[in-house]
């Protein structure tokens, strides 16, 4: 009989012992959250961004790009090529006024000059008479720097006070013609002007001289 009771109070001792355990087991389970269940009712992009500094990179400051170098050249190569193309324009302008000025011979004594001739009105009458054929002077010295004589008929004359040098080919009093070989200043009308000096002063001479003009052919 007492080995029943012993018995007993051994298996009533190892069953609460059981119980036991089984309930601490439950407490610790009880005790520790449910992560599944939070990371379930946290929604996502929650979870994302509690940590910006590790998912989500630095915004870049974008570094303009450099204008193209080749439109950005052109503009200066265009500024330079607007003076260039003016000069050559100017430069063409003097060339074509140079050219379009009339040239007339002049013989003197037997030497051959040639001269360029002025844009007036007395210009334009003296071409017209040379053009009806050459026309002969008798120049005679005076005051040791130019040759003066009569044309036989009056020019239309601008007479302005002018400073003479040698070569000036001017009309004096509107119907003589002075040509200098020497320098003066007085009230005349310019004619033209000797293109090469070589040889004039010596072909006008110190006395009288027969003097040829006409247009250059």
């Amino acid at each position: 009989m007492k080995k029943k009771i012993s018995f007993l109070i051994f298996v009533l001792f190892s069953i609460s012992v059981l119980l036991a355990g089984c309930g601490n087991q439950e407490a610790v389970r009880s005790d520790t959250p449910d992560t599944s269940a939070l990371s379930e009712s946290i929604p996502p992009d929650e979870l994302e961004s509690t940590h910006p500094s590790e998912t989500e990179e630095p915004e870049q400051t974008k570094t303009p790009e450099p204008e193209n170098s080749a439109a950005s050249s052109d503009k200066p190569e265009q500024e330079l090529s607007a003076p260039s193309q003016e000069t050559e324009n100017t430069e063409s302008e003097s060339l074509e006024e140079e050219n379009s000025k009339m040239k007339m011979n002049v013989n003197v004594n037997g030497q051959d000059f040639t001269a360029t001739l002025e844009n007036n009105s007395a210009v334009d009458a003296l071409v017209q008479m040379m053009k009806n054929g050459p026309v002969t002077l008798q120049l005679s010295d005076y005051a040791g720097f130019e040759k003066v004589g009569p044309l036989g008929q009056s020019l239309p004359a601008s007479n302005s006070q002018t400073t003479t040098h040698a070569g000036d080919i001017v009309l004096y009093q509107g119907n003589q013609i002075v040509m200098f070989y020497g320098s003066n200043s007085w009230s005349y009308t310019r004619l033209g002007h000797i293109d090469d000096l070589t040889g004039w002063e010596e072909a006008l001479g110190s006395g009288d001289v027969t003097v040829t003009l006409s247009m250059e052919d």
